[in-house]
């Protein structure tokens, strides 16, 4: 009998899902908005930059070629190498959100989607202004200071200082030694956790307390952020168990210092015809253009798929829960009999900490449970390694440098 599975996307977990119902037996039938492969890596901004060491981000048996010298490979790299979500946007009250604005207003999704030409003939000689302090929002800083310079600086407005990384080797000690480890899952408490994994996490504390100094110190003695008063109120602890940890374009705070890049923090704003006007500031700020990097809505465009409301309400899962694991991709396995579930499941939804690992484990438990439970004795566990996930080269023939 022929077993056929739609798989919905053609990025990253699209591609490891082909690969893995290929192997399973399955005939897997993918279905792509776009018109290639690469998911969110064919709409970046152009500065983008891999936020995983490139290591981590590989297949094992298609390893990146020898021309990639960069730990952490540019978006162009990384499509050539792999040959989108919501816009979340802040509400406003009635008269004071875009409507009265007579300049041009944008997601960093619609940026990002833009060619590198247009997109840089969208923000010359403009006054912009960026709204958030993540990735997106940096980047697209760091592209309109290159652009326009100091005559036309741009306006980044933060509401919460993050402690966003120069690189991932404090002090040079690699990140993954601090966090990244069995060792480091014992500093967290965790939902529903034992005595004895609280005991842990309570002995630790000084540990934990330590690591998140350690690499506080060295993001404060690369950035001057207490000159612009944003040093986070939360530890890096918090921000890396969050998955909220980026890195910083080069010369982000280089640009700051030259009058390129304004930094303002605010806890709210408005609209005005002319532009903005900003918590505390007797003065409205003059744009031509504003930008919200401020994220996406990925769980509402995920249940927009759907029109069954069951579907929706697995997809979005309780509204009490404290950590959504695996975005509930497994729930109603674990809560129904095989024959009354819906044969139906969801990989890689992971906002802010991509994985190849993470996507494969969940398509190794899909295959199982997909085969009733029963262990495929002769698979290779050692794929479950990092570094050691596997595509087959059916998917890289037409191209082998791809």
């Amino acid at each position: 009998m022929d077993r056929r599975v739609g798989v919905v996307g053609a990025g990253i977990g699209g591609l490891l899902a082909c690969k893995y119902m290929l192997e399973k037996g399955f005939h897997p039938i993918v279905f792509e908005a776009q018109s290639g492969v690469g998911g969110v890596w064919t709409c970046t901004v152009e500065t983008t930059k891999l936020q995983s060491h490139k290591d981590y981000y590989q297949f094992s048996d298609f390893p990146w070629p020898p021309s990639v010298k960069e730990d952490f490979p540019n978006s162009k790299q990384v499509l050539e190498y792999v040959e989108f979500g919501i816009p979340n946007i802040p509400e406003f009250q009635p008269g004071k959100g875009p409507e009265v604005y007579d300049g041009k207003v944008l997601h960093s999704m619609d940026y990002a989607a833009m060619d590198n030409a247009s997109a840089a003939e969208s923000i010359k000689g403009k006054r912009v202004a960026v709204v958030g302090f993540q990735k997106s929002a940096m980047d697209i800083a760091a592209e309109c200071a290159n652009a326009n310079g100091v005559e036309f600086p741009c306006t980044l407005i933060c509401r919460t200082p993050r402690w966003n990384v120069p690189d991932y080797f404090p002090w040079g000690v690699p990140l993954s030694l601090l966090y990244l480890n069995r060792f480091a899952e014992l500093l967290y408490h965790k939902p529903g956790e034992g005595v004895l994994l609280a005991l842990f996490a309570t002995l630790l504390s000084p540990v934990r307390w330590a690591f998140s100094k350690f690499v506080e110190s060295y993001i404060r003695s690369k950035f001057p952020l207490k000159k612009y008063g944003m040093i986070p109120k939360h530890s890096f602890f918090q921000e890396i168990s969050s998955c909220m940890t980026s890195v910083a374009p080069e010369d982000f705070y280089d640009e700051g210092e030259k009058g390129s890049i304004i930094l303002k923090k605010s806890q709210s704003f408005s609209f005005c015809r002319n532009g903005l006007i900003i918590e505390s500031e007797s003065s409205p700020l003059a744009t031509d253009m504003v930008i919200f990097g401020t994220g996406f809505k990925a769980d509402q465009k995920l249940i927009g798929i759907f029109e069954s409301p069951a579907f929706q309400k697995y997809i979005k899962g309780p509204s009490v829960t404290t950590v959504p694991l695996y975005k509930f991709q497994f729930r109603q396995i674990f809560t129904e009999e095989w024959d009354k579930m819906m044969t139906s499941t969801l990989v890689g939804h992971w906002e802010n900490c991509p994985s190849f690992l993470l996507i494969k484990f969940a398509l190794w438990m899909l295959g199982l449970f997909g085969r009733g439970g029963e262990v495929d004795k002769n698979e290779d566990s050692s794929n479950l390694s990092c570094g050691q996930l596997s595509t087959p080269r059916s998917l890289h023939a037409n191209n082998p440098q791809e």
